[in-house]
């Protein structure tokens, strides 16, 4: 039976006249485990504990409830992202095309941001911003496990960027922060967090994000709005205050397998569908004229010595060969072409970082491994997958040498340096895991 106790009263009157006669339903579906999804990282198969796929989204799974796929070698070189059902779904109605200018503005910690990367392909660029440092550093790890190339990861306010990416970006998603009713089933621990005022103070920080990102979606394109709560508070109350004071956007009737039809707004049930609690929107920005955005930024470049060091490893190693087009933070990096102005923004990440010299030596950076095909491989089981991944010497054939990925069944999990009949360790050390993990 549901734990009616365990549920704010206020949570359960709000939605009273919401659900109306569907409200046992509702309150049924938390007595119920919540669900869990995995989303592959194009052309790979999932795990065998995978089930039903789902529908909304591409290359996406449920997992059972005891899944171990967090802790499993795969996860951490970035096969799959563990991303809950009903969050796939803002990104899957947002849908960028490859070659298109995106805009995550409230990313952490990375699922809807390494789901738009998916739709890129590598092309076009995508902006992960997040303003909290903390939760910044998080996104970036991401990005980099996902291999996504063509991103970067900045740190600032809403307001801070809108003046200076006006118009720039062809979609725009707002994943507002918010009160956090869908996450009730999945985190009961966040009900004793809210409160009858939870919603509306939400709500006007929601308000200022979306005017924000207004500013900056170019004419023609495509915001998505989304949030993890029920409320019409900070959903369809914030959504048409926003059209009102926006007349250039309107509502786009959006269609995905397996949800209903809508008008632009759709909420995700728990009792209806199989996932958590959800709500998104989509808007197009009518109006102006397309094209007329400010010119893309690039990062300074490297010497000319040290780009040839670096590309005389890309050429050796890598399919298909890179080239260096930037230096960033002492880090030699292939950006793309269409980021917007950076400078006297706090970047963490930006496109693809490629290594670093150190003396007269190339050495690769982790995410190079993970976004890449290496050409020189040395697999391993999975038992010596765990040991490299928590930071353990190999042994190599004493013919090996240099610069190498170790992979698991093709999946690349990091670079080793072979010399002297043995593999040295080159996985990150803040990423290392301790020895209890499975293999």
């Amino acid at each position: 039976m549901t734990n009616l106790s365990s549920l704010p009263l206020g949570f359960i009157e709000q939605l009273t006249p919401l659900l109306g006669d569907q409200l046992p339903d509702f309150l049924h579906s938390y007595s119920q485990p919540p669900l869990r999804g995995i989303r592959m990282r194009p052309g790979l198969t999932p795990p065998d504990d995978a089930e039903d796929p789902v529908p909304w989204a591409e290359n996406a799974w449920y997992l059972p409830a005891e899944s171990d796929a967090g802790a499993v070698p795969a996860h951490d070189a970035g096969a799959y992202y563990l991303q809950e059902p009903s969050a796939m779904a803002a990104a899957a109605a947002l849908h960028p095309l490859p070659g298109d200018r995106v805009l995550d503005l409230c990313a952490a910690p990375g699922g809807k941001s390494t789901q738009l990367g998916a739709y890129l392909q590598g092309r076009g660029v995508l902006v992960c911003n997040e303003p909290v440092p903390s939760r910044a550093a998080v996104l970036s790890r991401n990005i980099e496990r996902m291999g996504i190339p063509n991103a970067a990861v900045t740190c600032a306010l809403p307001e801070d960027l809108s003046p200076r990416w006006a118009e720039y970006f062809d979609r725009v998603l707002v994943d507002a922060p918010c009160s956090g009713e869908g996450m009730f089933r999945r985190h009961p621990e966040t009900r004793q967090e809210w409160t009858a005022a939870s919603p509306e103070g939400c709500a006007q920080r929601q308000s200022h994000i979306l005017r924000h990102a207004a500013l900056m979606l170019r004419p023609g394109g495509m915001l998505a709005y989304s949030t993890c709560t029920f409320n019409p508070t900070e959903n369809e109350d914030v959504i048409r205050r926003f059209l009102q004071e926006q007349p250039a956007f309107s509502l786009v009737p959006f269609s995905l397998p397996g949800l209903p039809e809508n008008d632009g707004m759709l909420h995700l049930w728990p009792h209806q569908i199989r996932g958590e609690g959800h709500f998104l929107a989509l808007m197009q920005k009518t109006g102006g004229e397309a094209g007329k955005r400010q010119p893309s930024w690039m990062p300074p470049l490297p010497g000319k010595t040290e780009r040839a060091l670096a590309e005389d490893f890309l050429q050796t190693h890598i399919v298909p060969p890179l080239s260096v087009n930037g230096i960033f933070s002492g880090r030699l990096v292939r950006v793309p072409e269409d980021l917007p102005p950076l400078d006297r923004i706090r970047v963490l990440r930006l496109g693809l970082q490629l290594g670093e010299i150190k003396g007269k030596v190339f050495v690769p950076d982790h995410a190079l491994a993970l976004a890449c095909k290496p050409l020189r491989a040395f697999p391993v089981t999975a038992e010596q997958a765990r040991a490299y991944q928590q930071g353990e010497v190999l042994q190599a054939p004493d013919s090996l040498k240099g610069f190498c990925a170790v992979t698991l069944n093709g999946l690349s999990l990091g670079w080793g340096k072979a010399s002297d009949g043995q593999l040295k360790n080159h996985y990150p050390k803040g990423l290392r895991r301790e020895r209890k993990d499975k293999p």
